[in-house]
């Protein structure tokens, strides 16, 4: 029962004091769940983003989804589900709820400008890790970039991406092998 409530209370605190979303919660995520609780190794952290990624949803609710399923199965990824996405439905409620009286308020509106170039530096810190964790060299880089060529500028559905990514990946393998 320990387990379940640490779950909860680590994943509610992350999503409690993140700014900017799924993507800017990884590098918390990953510090807590690898580095200070050593719940999952880091490679299994990298292939659970994968995951997380490639399934419908929220990036870190499903990654916290993993997370509680690695450790506690079923019972373990719904506690580590609700205290992800509990802090965001009570912050979306307040805002909601006072937000409205205060949009159109100029300091308001500079303190998000102000928060928009911490947000960029907390997505793009994960993605620096992911890649070094992921051996990407001057030979892979050529398929992220092929990616985000087909996503960005050719308007390929990414889900098509991820659909060809996985039929790309047997065939490697495939070949690999004999």
């Amino acid at each position: 029962m320990k387990l379940y409530w640490q779950l909860f209370i680590t994943f509610f605190r992350i999503g409690f004091f993140t700014i900017g979303g799924g993507y800017a919660m990884i590098p918390l995520i990953e510090k807590e769940v690898v580095d200070r609780r050593k719940w999952i190794v880091a490679r299994e952290f990298i292939d659970m983003l994968a995951m997380a990624q490639s399934a419908p949803g929220v990036m870190a609710i499903n990654t916290s989804i993993f997370v509680g399923y690695k450790l506690k199965g079923t019972k373990g990824s719904i506690a580590a589900a609700v205290g992800c996405a509990l802090p965001s439905f009570i912050i979306i409620v307040l805002i909601a709820t006072f937000f409205v009286d205060m949009r159109e308020n100029p300091t308001v509106n500079r303190i998000f400008k102000g928060i928009r170039p911490a947000v960029v530096a907390l997505i793009a810190a994960p993605l620096w890790r992911m890649a070094k964790s992921a051996n990407i060299n001057y030979k892979t880089i050529l398929i992220p970039i092929a990616v985000i060529v087909l996503i960005w500028i050719v308007k390929v559905p990414p889900a098509y991406v991820v659909g060809l990514s996985i039929l790309g990946g047997l065939a490697f393998g495939t070949f690999k092998r004999r």
